[in-house]
Formats: C-alpha cells, structure tokens, sequence
C-alpha cells in the first residue's frame, strides 16, 4: 500500500446516465504516496454528433454549445488520450484512482466509454491498479469524529456531503465547482485534512480499495465496523461476517455480515421459508458489503462505541458474532437465498431488451479481439473499417462503426453510412421514453428550466440562463433537420 500512488480525477459529462453518458472534460491530478503532486492532466472534447445531451448537466457543469462544438479534440481523441495518460501513469508503480462519489458515475462512466472505444475498460482496477471513492472516505471519517470536516445542513436538515458545500464550509474557495480539474483539486484539498486529521485510519481506509481485500477481511475477521449511508445520514453498523464458506453472494460476489444488534441465536432455528421471509423484513439483518465499491470497513471498536451497540453488553456482542463466524449452515442457508433470489430476478431481467451500450456487464470481449484493440487505434481510418470484419464480438462492430461515423464518415461505404445514420435518427428523434435522451425529451426540459425560477444553477441573472438555453435548444433543432433528412 506505502508504494502505491494516487490519480484524483473528476468527469463532466452531458448526462447522469452511466450507459449513456459522454465524457465531455476530464481533469486528474497524479500524487505520489505521500499525498503530493506529481503531474496534472485535463482535456475537453466536442460532443459527437450522434449524441443527445442533457440540458440540465450542461447548465450544472456550464458546457455551452461553443463549447461542445469548437474543441480541438474530438471525442475519440480525448478517451484516447485519458488511456494513454492513465497507462503512463501507473507503469511506474500502481496507481488508486480516486473520484468525489466516483465509484457509481465516474468510474462506471471510464469503463463504459473506454468500452464503446474499443479499449480495455478494466484499466483501473487490473495490473495492480485500485480505485477508491472520496466520498466513501468522508462519510467514513465524519462518521467516527463529526469535527473532521466543517458542514452544513441541507434544505431537509441532514448534513450536506456535497462537494461544493464541503469545500466553501473548510475555507475554500468554490467559485469553479463543476470544472474537472478544479473539483479534482478540491477533492484533494478535503482527503488531506482527513489524512492530516485522522492519521491513525488514513491507511485503513485504502485497505477495501479491492475485492481481493474486502474479501480477505469478511473471510478472516469475526466483528467489524461497516460505514454506510442511508437516508442522508451516514452510520456504523457492528457486524460478524457469515462463516468463512459462504460469506460471499454466489451471484454477486458482495460480502454478507450479521448485524449484531439482531437475537442471533432466533435466527438459526428458522425453517427455510421463514428465514427467506426474515430476510426481507426492515431492518434488515442481513448487511451487504459491496466489495468492488471502495466500502470502509473499520475495526469493531468503533461499532461499539455508537448506538444501538454501545447500549449491548460488550460480551453478548461477541458472543453473537462468534456464533454467526462459526455456524457454517447457517451461512450455507442464507446464501442459497440469496441464489434464489438472483435467479428469480435473472429471470426478470433477461426478459427486457438492451442495447450495445448496456452490455458491458453480459460478458467479457473475447481475447482475440483484444489483441486486435491496438492495431484498430494505429490505424488509418479506412483500414479501421476494414478491421471490423475481424471482430468476433458483435458490440466491437456496433461501436466501431459508430466511431467512423463520427470521425471519418467519407471512409463508410454509402449503405453502411445511411443504415446508421437511420439508426441514430430512430434513436434521437423518438418520442417515446427512451432509456437515452432524445430531441424531443431535450427540447421538453429545455422548456421546464425556462420556467423554473428557482434552478438558476450558477447563472447570474435570468436573461443568462435563457440565452444559454437558447443555444441548446438551437443545436437540438440542428441535430432534429440532420437526421429528419434520411
């Protein structure tokens, strides 16, 4: 962990969609183990042509229409050149990626473009690489010492974990929020005082910044502290893992602990309906460790120092997790439950189409086409389209030809051309509910932001925010003739 250093990174993108997301700016910040700047990278990149944004992402991370049109980059240059960046970076020791509430958006977001650009999408969390969420860490230390950070409350009276409110409420200055580098940067300043702070849990933080780790501690330890986040409130829950053979999801490879604060021994004399029924009633006593997430796992002292625990006998405490640790049918039992219930809702959603574009979890590229991933980025475009033939995986097709087509379309032969711009055509000017944003949801919620006085985002006056939206809506009706001419 000591020879591990760190990239603090931030995305902009056009909207909350991971699948359908597009990375407009990238800003990251390469420090060394001791937490110091090494190398800062960003980069900005117009929107392709076959894309849809969101009006409202573009108003948060203030992405006019000059900007998405008039960059130097395009889109396929800037994802191509994060790899590069991110490779060079972690060749000389591995690397912990970290994201402000990364692991759901940001890096889902890396993975999946690096995906539709045929590259590896793993690049993060393989060759000894990890990732992290800043986010994970705060909650965490706040958890343990609410004094760690400054805060706020919110509209609804729960402390405020945003970025923007973390940084203005510990002295700095927030005037760029929803700048890449700058929230890059700022997530830096705030993990600092909590190292600065907290320097005894600094490292034990990092230690869940794997599924190796995580599951390494659910199997080896009888109590442990979990930090979670529920109902804006971020808590300590004092668990026992389940034992040792079964104390990993069979499907979704999640730990699972007892929550302590439950009558262990009732449980273990239910039949197998009555546990399943058990199992789904509120609280739940079953907690799940998300162990690809960054989850914080601290040491059971600081479980038993809060409510509800502090309030049970210290050795009753033990005794259950013992009991849970040791009671191997028990554990056996709960996770065929869990089967059953992956399985019921496997059933479900094999039943429901998906695009390309939602595909990145139903099954790895066959290694043959990615040898062949290098070879398609050296070369020319021409010879890109003639490569496509030689992909085994049906996804590699889709997204390279989509990749040509808002790149080099002169290069597509005329059928190849027209079948997909049809496509996309059928795509942004539905009028369904689509699962991605098209031109008349677009145009919809450039509509409602007009009159919606009270999400001024970070504009100035009134006159300003609908000027900006005026642009949106004019590049909507660009895209809406483009592809109504089919």
């Amino acid at each position: 962990m000591t020879n591990k250093r760190y990239v603090l990174y931030d995305l902009e993108t056009d909207q909350a969609s991971t699948d359908w997301a597009t990375i407009i700016e990238i800003g990251a910040i390469l420090l060394d183990e001791n937490f110091k700047e090494i190398e800062r990278f960003s980069g900005r990149c117009r929107l392709p042509q076959d894309r849809v944004p969101s009006a409202t992402a573009l108003c948060v991370n203030r992405s006019s229409i000059e900007l998405l049109t008039k960059q130097n980059l395009s889109h396929y240059q800037l994802i191509g050149q994060v790899e590069a960046k991110f490779k060079e970076w972690s060749k000389a020791s591995p690397i912990i990626f970290i994201g402000f509430s990364s692991i759901n958006f940001d890096e889902e977001c890396i993975r999946k473009e690096f995906f539709k650009s045929l590259r590896e999408p793993y690049l993060t969390n393989t060759k000894g690489n990890s990732r992290h969420d800043a986010l994970n860490i705060i909650r965490a230390a706040y958890a343990v010492d609410s004094t760690v950070l400054n805060t706020e409350l919110n509209e609804k009276g729960n402390v405020s974990m945003k970025l923007e409110s973390l940084g203005r409420l510990n002295g700095f200055n927030t005037d760029q929020s929803h700048s890449a580098l700058f929230d890059a940067e700022l997530t830096g300043k705030l993990l600092s005082i909590v190292k600065e702070k907290q320097p005894d849990l600094w490292q034990t933080y990092f230690k869940t910044s794997t599924r190796q780790n995580v599951e390494e501690i659910i199997k080896n330890e009888t109590m442990i502290t979990v930090n979670e986040y529920f109902y804006s409130r971020s808590r300590l829950y004092l668990c026992a893992p389940l034992h040792p053979s079964n104390c990993i999801h069979p499907v979704w490879k999640y730990g699972q602990a007892v929550d302590l604060r439950t009558d262990i021994e009732r449980l273990f004399d239910l039949s197998h309906s009555e546990l399943k029924k058990e199992m789904n009633k509120a609280p739940k006593f079953l907690r799940t460790i998300r162990s690809n997430k960054a989850p914080v796992i601290l040491n059971a002292s600081h479980g038993m120092k809060v409510e509800p625990y502090n309030a049970i006998a210290p050795d009753l405490l033990k005794k259950r997790a013992h009991l849970i640790k040791s009671n191997a049918k028990f554990a056996e039992d709960v996770c065929n439950i869990l089967r059953e219930n992956a399985e019921e809702k496997a059933e479900t959603d094999s039943q429901l189409d998906s695009e390309p574009e939602e595909q990145i979890y139903k099954g790895f590229t066959p290694d043959k086409d990615r040898f062949l991933f290098p070879k398609f980025h050296a070369a020319d475009w021409g010879e890109k389209f003639k490569m496509l033939e030689n992909f085994e995986d049906q996804r590699m097709k889709v997204f390279g030809e989509q990749l040509i087509y808002n790149e080099a379309p002169d290069v597509l032969p005329e059928k190849v051309f027209k079948r997909i711009k049809k496509k996309i055509a059928d795509r942004v000017l539905s009028m369904g509910d689509e699962k991605w944003w098209t031109i008349p949801k677009l145009q919809k919620e450039i509509d409602d932001l007009r009159e919606k006085n009270d999400r001024m985002f970070a504009f100035k006056s009134k006159n300003e925010k609908l000027k900006f939206l005026d642009q949106i809506d004019q590049y909507a009706n660009q895209l809406k003739e483009k592809y109504s001419k089919i």
